[in-house]
């Protein structure tokens, strides 16, 4: 990757006595510093940066992190809540690979055909704990959303045969006693949050949704399932809980799964270091295990860092997806630069952390951009343990970078054990 790392001095301190952990500083040599359209500047050119947010440190040792070396194909530049149905006694579903008829997908990438991990697959929902809606759109409201979700389990939708918008009041908050919350549009189910409100929250270190474990950072339940569902225009703006971000949905704890969804025109916050994700914010995944995300689709995303995901020290498994039309609109980097107020790093991925892995693979990335590093992808591994895994077969096409990415990798800047 001719990446140098001579010079490199990554600092990390302790938490403080808010348990947040300090803002890293690190130096970047051997970078492309460039400017719209590219302008290779000196190498010698430093950069501070510390990634793309920081919260309290899970206190668990990393997995060792296999190496690999990755490869890229680049290409140059309302109404009352309806009531909901509960099957009979015994009648639960598994989270066992879905059985019944396939829906018309709503995401994904149809040229990606990479091998999608059994966690990451559809689940059957054909024998739902709860059914928001009776049948037509107008029983399908906001209130009903949120009260399912509340009430966790298995979750569809009966809002008729035709494609509808639920308008989003409120944001549907998980219950950190559900064992799991599986959210299935059936392809005809967009969830909007209107420009002005998150669409939906998960955090298991949140008291007000009940602290479940004594090690709330490190817990296998809630498991959350997306599937086959739009999520638009969400924005958590102003929302400083655990760092900010997660436009349209945050989480941090238990399990994600997001298969067949799509994200369009989410944002958060606009400026700052620490704070990412316009479609998905993710921290501390159960024992380091992965993310998923197939099939989906992320676009027009908008924040400070991270158009569509952003998070610290989580895995991603990302297979068959597109990422599209997303921005870090941040300006300054991390820590911020004098007269800046901090961000821009990662188009469409933002990640920092230490032996963390981001695997893709099957899916195309164009047309992203960051105001300051990796337009299409940013990824921080502070100690170098953790790895940037971009498959062959992944294609990488016009992410503009204004400020920096790293040499040879249009639209990425990476530090990791592949880079020194």
């Amino acid at each position: 990757m001719d990446v140098q790392q001579a010079g490199v001095l990554p600092t990390k301190r302790a938490e403080n006595s808010s348990g947040r952990r300090p803002q890293v500083r690190t130096t970047l040599p051997s970078l492309q510093r460039v400017r719209s359209p590219l302008t290779v500047l000196p190498a010698a050119l430093l950069v501070l940066l510390a990634g793309c947010g920081s919260v309290p440190d899970s206190g668990a040792d990393p997995r060792p992190i296999a190496t690999a070396s990755p490869t890229t194909s680049a290409v140059p530049s309302s109404a009352a809540p309806t009531a909901t149905v509960t099957p009979p006694t015994g009648s639960s579903p598994s989270l066992r690979p879905r059985t019944s008829a396939p829906r018309r997908p709503v995401a994904g990438n149809p040229a990606g055909h990479a091998a999608v991990p059994a966690s990451g697959r559809p689940v059957d929902t054909s024998r739902p704990d709860r059914v928001v809606g009776t049948g037509t759109a107008a029983s399908c409201t906001s209130a009903a959303v949120v009260a399912a979700v509340a009430a966790g389990g298995v979750i569809t939708f009966s809002c008729g045969p035709s494609p509808v918008t639920i308008a989003m009041d409120r944001t549907a908050l998980v219950d950190n006693r559900s064992a799991r919350v599986v959210l299935d549009g059936g392809g005809l189910v967009t969830l909007s949050g209107g420009g002005s409100r998150r669409i939906l929250y998960q955090n298991t270190c949140d008291q007000a949704r009940v602290w479940t474990t004594s090690h709330c950072q490190d817990q296998e339940s809630p498991q959350l399932v997306l599937q086959d569902i739009t999520f638009a225009n969400g924005n958590s703006t102003g929302d400083a809980t655990d760092g900010g971000g997660g436009g349209a949905v945050f989480v941090r704890g238990g399990r994600l799964t997001v298969t067949g969804v799509r994200f369009t025109g989410n944002r958060c916050d606009p400026g700052g270091p620490d704070l990412g994700g316009a479609a998905l914010r993710v921290l501390d995944q159960y024992q380091h295990q992965p993310a998923v995300v197939s099939g989906s689709t992320f676009e027009g995303g908008r924040c400070s860092n991270g158009g569509a995901l952003s998070s610290i020290g989580v895995s991603w498994t990302v297979r068959n997806s597109v990422f599209r039309t997303n921005e870090a609109v941040g300006s300054g980097a991390n820590p911020a630069r004098p007269g800046t107020p901090g961000g821009g790093n990662g188009g469409a991925i933002c990640t920092d952390g230490n032996g963390y892995v981001v695997d893709i693979a099957g899916t195309l990335i164009e047309d992203n951009h960051a105001r300051e590093g990796g337009g299409g992808i940013f990824f921080v591994s502070n100690d170098r343990s953790g790895q940037l895994r971009v498959g062959a077969s992944t294609t990488l096409a016009r992410n503009r970078s204004d400020g920096f990415e790293t040499a040879g990798r249009p639209g990425i800047f990476v530090l990791d054990s592949t880079t020194g």
